[in-house]
């Protein structure tokens, strides 16, 4: 069946020629039918002047042929602001598939250096910069990657006297710490300044997942309502006491870089409302209903 289905795939590609990529033909097709007025796709119905350049339609093929994407979608993804709090191990991957997918501007939030110790699980930074920021380490990988994206580095801690300014310059906020005070901390901002907030979180052997936009109005949770106060801080130890497991880190940071995704484009179930828990040993996921709390000290009405 493999070689049947390969021999048909390389009967198409003598058809159309050699000469171009046949996923450009396509998209090269489509462009100038909408041009003659003879068909004009769902994608495009607000974007129809958007011209990308050659390098741009290869680069982002894949995305330009699925439907839900398209031409408009990846114009909004280009134009899109992403706050990434935390280049570690949910940063990592996340920031990764972000810069992959072509959005335009990514902001990096970490006060901390590269240590050989990180290596395991957070693969935004290699071997030689180890003693470099990590903002720096993660800059310069995005650049190799894709030199397109915008990167902006905030070689800072995230704090009260600061978070309004960094939150309100992008659209869109993942959370990737991995400290209790950071994720009430950025929770009741994006609340405040309306803004989606897309946080994950890790244990050894599990990861939770969640869009918060309570802005929204009922029934939309804060992370509030699912957890009103952090435990005490003996009561959940952190990875470099507890360990992890390193791919659970990528498998959680590239859902979280999924979801994010989905918001910007606006497609697919948003997981607002919804708390999503992997289980790596079980090989299993669960899902959580979250409902908004009345009583929430954040949202509550």
């Amino acid at each position: 069946m493999l070689r049947l289905a390969r021999q048909g795939r390389a009967a198409q590609d003598e058809e159309i020629g050699r000469a171009a990529h046949p996923l450009l033909l396509i998209l090269s097709r489509e462009r100038s039918e909408r041009v003659e007025g003879r068909t004009t796709p769902t994608t495009m119905a607000d974007n129809d002047n958007i011209d990308f350049t050659e390098a741009q339609f290869q680069r982002y093929a894949r995305h330009l042929i699925l439907d839900e994407v398209g031409e408009a979608g990846q114009a909004k993804l280009m134009a899109a602001h992403v706050l990434v709090v935390g280049a570690g191990g949910l940063g990592s991957p996340m920031l990764l598939y972000l810069a992959a997918a072509g959005v335009g501007t990514i902001g990096v939030v970490d006060d901390d250096v590269v240590d050989l110790s990180n290596l395991q699980r957070q693969i935004v930074h290699p071997t030689e910069r180890i003693g470099v920021p990590k903002v720096e380490s993660a800059r310069a990988t995005l650049a190799a990657f894709n030199p397109e994206v915008r990167v902006e580095t905030h070689g800072t801690r995230l704090e009260s006297s600061n978070v309004e300014a960094l939150v309100g310059a992008y659209d869109l906020v993942a959370d990737g710490s991995d400290n209790f005070a950071t994720r009430y901390l950025l929770n009741d901002t994006c609340y405040r300044l309306k803004k989606p907030l897309v946080a994950a979180s890790l244990a050894p052997f599990d990861g939770q997942l969640s869009t918060f936009k309570a802005y929204l109005g009922p029934p939309h949770p804060c992370y509030r309502c699912l957890f009103r106060e952090p435990p005490p801080p003996d009561l959940v130890p952190r990875c470099e006491t507890a360990g992890i497991l390193g791919a659970v880190a990528g498998v959680m940071g590239t859902l979280q870089a999924t979801e994010v995704l989905k918001e910007l484009l606006g497609i697919g179930k948003s997981l607002s409302g919804t708390l999503l828990l992997y289980d790596a040993l079980r090989a299993s996921f669960h899902r959580v209903r979250i409902p908004r709390d009345p009583g929430c000290p954040t949202c509550g009405i």
